[in-house]
């Protein structure tokens, strides 16, 4: 699966669904758990909405996705040895296109949830303010449970997720390659990686 299309099954498993629980055998759930179904039920709340006009559908997934995520944590991971030879103004400029790549892929998704549900298995204390939280996606069609883990930081008393592994491909090592192939074919400068991303920018 390319890397943008097993993106595209990680906001699935953020933005479709409704209803989080925890699994029998873990009957208290831990405060990571808890960020974690909480972020299932504003997300379904948020952007499943009927009728909602798309400047505010943008703004309200903009709101989750930061929300809940360390959007340039996983920016500056996901560019590698790159953002070490970035000038200040092409970090500043590629952060943005980053999250506006997320804006403009993902935004229009949201009307074709079919009743996912998320079912958390275990959370588990990895050190250093980490922790990860294990999940399992229900689809609807009978297909088998989809396996989700979520790495979560913790700063200043608050998570947010710095990586998603499902079937245990971690989504933010995917996108590093894709993105360090696109720097290579444009002659290892960042302005090639740049230029994909203003062109997607243009479909929010």
């Amino acid at each position: 699966m390319a890397p943008l299309k097993r993106l595209f099954v990680v906001l699935l498993v953020v933005a479709w669904i409704p209803a989080a629980a925890t699994a029998a055998d873990a009957p208290t759930a831990t405060a990571p758990s808890k960020f974690i179904e909480g972020m299932a039920d504003k997300a379904i709340a948020a952007l499943t909405e009927k009728g909602i006009p798309r400047p505010d559908r943008i703004t309200r997934f903009r709101a989750l996705l930061n929300d809940h995520f360390d959007v340039k944590t996983i920016g500056r991971w996901v560019l590698g040895r790159y953002w070490q030879t970035a000038t200040p103004a092409e970090r500043e400029e590629y952060l943005a296109l980053f999250e506006d790549l997320l804006v403009a892929t993902y935004v229009d998704r949201f009307t074709e949830y079919s009743g996912e549900t998320i079912n958390v298995v275990k959370s588990e204390d990895v050190g250093n303010g980490e922790a990860v939280v294990s999940s399992r996606i229900a689809r609807t069609a009978g297909d088998p449970p989809i396996r989700v883990d979520w790495r979560l930081r913790q700063r200043e008393g608050q998570f947010r997720i710095v990586d998603v592994v499902v079937e245990g491909i971690s989504m933010g090592m995917a996108q590093r390659s894709e993105f360090a192939s696109v720097v290579s074919q444009n002659g290892g400068t960042l302005e090639g990686l740049l230029s994909k991303l203003r062109e997607k920018r243009k479909h929010i």
